[in-house]
């Protein structure tokens, strides 16, 4: 048996355009949960002939037939988010980064030791970042064993993507929010990578969709021999995903390069790529204080990246590392505005992340926009105008930017551009059909419904419409998703799906 979604469908190509196809048909393997086949353009009339072309009959499939002012569109991918931080959305916003660390953070986080707190707060996170459409998200825990194995749990129990990891900090944290010692961060992350990779299968993918990922908090909340044995957990398992934080905050900054002189990093690996970029400067660089204990490959995720040197840039690029922005947090903490366009001539991978709480909102779209806004920022405050051999650097993001960032971009982040991000023949079906219709509830969406109905929409250049131009029907789904990437929210996200299982939106909530 397969589901056939029928109606509009808008999925990611590249940073600078985007299928938008109004009459597609897309066919989900209930066995698999993966897309088996999209046709792009099917009138209605051509239904049942392509379905039988396709050696299908009526009674073979469950056809899902899209309401006007409905599309899918692939799930969001969250590249950082702190799901014990969730609890203080909204707080500590007159803080910088180390000040709200130790003033509202690591207090709340030191709860999570109660495995019951933990269940519960947890069980709400999970529900509300697949309610907001993130269908794969990197959620970093606390640093208690037991407390982040609960958060695995729960993921995988409401069928949700993730990389999950526990918190390695073995120094510069309160007393009562600290690890005693290198051997202990390092054998409870051993027992929690062995517990996420003991839980069961999906049943349909036939692998699991709960993932472990090493999460030294960052570099100046472990010692050198913290990081060293993480370096070591990496190098004997390249399939392990690494998550940390790089450049968000001045102070952070020159605090990290005090405690990791260049003498003091192991190999001459500090500051030096794997071509002829960089040409080995003395000074540390954060980025090859990670680079040293071998932290930085195609699997690493990098947060915030916004005060990045020129060798950083090329040492992220060679090592094939990503780059999660997350411009509400950064906006919020005062962080600065990360140069993402430039990132992105530079060809390193980017994805988006709400870093939650330093981020006040755990919907991606609250990322989109303020990415977008970011990026007008940068092009605004630039000294010279942009370099003319360039697509990105110091200018605006267009929606296709936007869109990839938000899904294919983060799917690349996290090395699973294979299997999600778009929506295409033989990725899973993680999806969302958005709806941008009065019904949805949101009153900050003007409905496409009321464009139709008061002569907006109408095609053929008739009289009221626009002064007299038409829409295509590609336009028209063009103008929805602008419209949900720059006003929606949750109640705009209808149905959330993960590896062709409802589970989440206001839909199944409403079920």
């Amino acid at each position: 048996m397969s589901t056939i979604f029928y109606g509009a469908l808008i999925s990611p190509i590249s940073l600078t355009t985007y299928d938008a196809l109004p009459r597609a048909l897309l066919a989900v393997s209930r066995a698999t949960g993966d897309i088996d086949w999209v046709e792009r353009d099917v009138p209605p009339e051509a239904l049942q002939h392509v379905l039988a072309r396709h050696g299908l009959l009526a009674d073979d499939v469950e056809l899902v037939e899209l309401k006007h002012g409905e599309f899918l569109m692939p799930g969001f991918i969250d590249t950082h988010i702190h799901a014990p931080q969730v609890p203080n959305i909204g707080s500590g916003q007159q803080h910088e980064l180390l000040d709200w660390l130790a003033e509202v953070t690591f207090p709340m986080e030191a709860r999570f030791a109660d495995v019951d707190f933990a269940r519960r707060t947890y069980t709400s996170v999970v529900k509300r970042t697949l309610d907001y459409g993130s269908t794969t998200c990197c959620y970093y825990g606390t640093l208690h064993l037991e407390g982040t194995k609960v958060l695995a749990d729960v993921v995988h129990g409401y069928g949700q993507r993730a990389f999950v990891g526990k918190c390695n900090m073995d120094r510069n944290a309160p007393d009562y929010y600290v690890e005693p010692s290198p051997a202990a961060s390092l054998a409870a992350t051993a027992a929690l990578v062995a517990h996420i990779r003991a839980l069961p299968p999906h049943p349909a993918a036939g692998d699991a969709l709960v993932r472990p990922i090493l999460t030294p908090r960052f570099a100046l909340s472990c010692t050198g021999e913290l990081l060293a044995g993480l370096g070591a957990l990496a190098a004997a398992d390249p399939g392990l995903a690494i998550q940390t934080h790089i450049s968000e905050n001045a102070a952070e900054i020159a605090f990290t390069k005090a405690l990791f002189p260049r003498g003091s990093l192991p190999g001459a690996a500090a500051n030096v790529t794997a071509g002829d970029d960089v040409d080995g400067e003395e000074e540390t660089t954060y980025a090859g204080v990670y680079d040293a204990y071998g932290l930085l490959r195609h699997n690493t995720v990098l947060a915030h990246a916004v005060h990045l040197d020129a060798r950083e840039v090329a040492l992220i690029h060679a090592r094939g590392a990503g780059v999660a922005h997350c411009p509400t947090s950064n906006f919020n903490l005062r962080s600065g505005c990360a140069r993402v366009g430039m990132l992105l001539d530079a060809g390193v991978k980017v994805g988006l992340g709400t870093d939650v709480s330093g981020g006040f909102s755990p919907s991606m779209l609250a990322a989109v926009q303020h990415a977008s806004m970011c990026a007008k920022v940068v092009a605004l405050t630039a000294p010279a105008p942009p370099p003319a051999h360039t697509t990105f650097t110091d200018r605006q993001l267009p929606v296709p930017a936007l869109l990839h960032l938000a899904t294919l971009g983060g799917a690349a982040v996290c090395a699973l551009a294979h299997r999600v991000g778009s929506l295409a023949p033989g990725k899973a079906f993680d999806a969302l059909v958005v709806g941008v219709r009065t019904d949805a509830g949101n009153p900050a969406v003007w409905g496409v419904d009321l464009d139709r109905a008061l002569g907006l929409r109408a095609s053929g250049g008739e009289p009221g419409d626009e002064g007299g131009r038409g829409k295509s029907d590609v336009e028209e789904l063009e103008g929805m998703l602008e419209r949900f990437l720059f006003c929606g929210d949750d109640r705009n996200v209808r149905r959330v799906y993960v590896q062709g299982r409802l589970v989440g939106g206001k839909e199944h909530a409403a079920a």
